[in-house]
């Protein structure tokens, strides 16, 4: 057999993001913000649409001209979305927020986030890159796709470890364990859920 691996590995990120809000993101959330524009943040909008009913999708890009392509697919498939340019901004509104970038450093901070927002973390897949600050880890309710490799494989999660910020215990639960109705997920409208892919 021959499969396009980097294309169904995009999608089974995408879904598996959007599997875990199902269970993390807030019922009513409204605004859903995406960080990035690569080959897995092109299937976000989508999977994460298909679990909760947001009115308003905003993209966020460092490359202006890449964001407003887009968002122009995104248009072209009926899906009403908007550039964003301040990024602390779109931030302190969203609901969900999704970064799927490559970013090295911190670029979504702990202050900017409001009581009640889930973050969709899938960019940093290596032990020294990270896409959120220690202060939102340190807010947040941890989930993970698999503690194995999201605990030492991605810097979001080791570098914090690393720093006496969290321990692995905080992990709260895996998205076998979510699934399963072991964890029952968001318990508070006001919780601040975070979701770490390490794929």
């Amino acid at each position: 057999a021959m499969m396009n691996a980097t294309e169904l590995t995009a999608r089974r990120t995408a879904c598996t993001s959007a599997l875990a809000a199902s269970y993390l993101c807030r019922e009513d959330a409204e605004n859903l913000l995406i960080v990035g524009g690569g080959k897995v943040a092109q299937h976000l909008v989508q999977a994460h649409l298909a679990v909760r009913d947001f009115k308003k999708v905003s993209v966020w890009m460092r490359n202006p001209a890449k964001m407003e392509e887009f968002v122009a697919s995104l248009k072209d498939q009926g899906i009403s979305a908007e550039c964003v340019t301040n990024l602390e901004e779109s931030a302190r509104q969203a609901d969900l927020i999704a970064c799927a970038t490559l970013s090295k450093t911190a670029i979504i901070k702990g202050e900017w986030i409001k009581p009640g927002t889930h973050l969709d973390m899938i960019g940093s897949h290596k032990p020294t890159s990270r896409e959120t600050d220690d202060d939102a880890i340190r807010r947040s309710s941890i989930f993970v796709d698999s503690r194995a490799g999201a605990l030492h494989e991605t810097g979001e999660l080791a570098l914090p470890i690393a720093d006496g910020i969290i321990t692995e215990e905080d992990v709260k639960a895996d998205i076998v364990e979510l699934i399963k109705g072991i964890h029952p997920g968001r318990t508070s409208s006001k919780e601040i859920t975070l979701f770490k892919s390490a794929g």
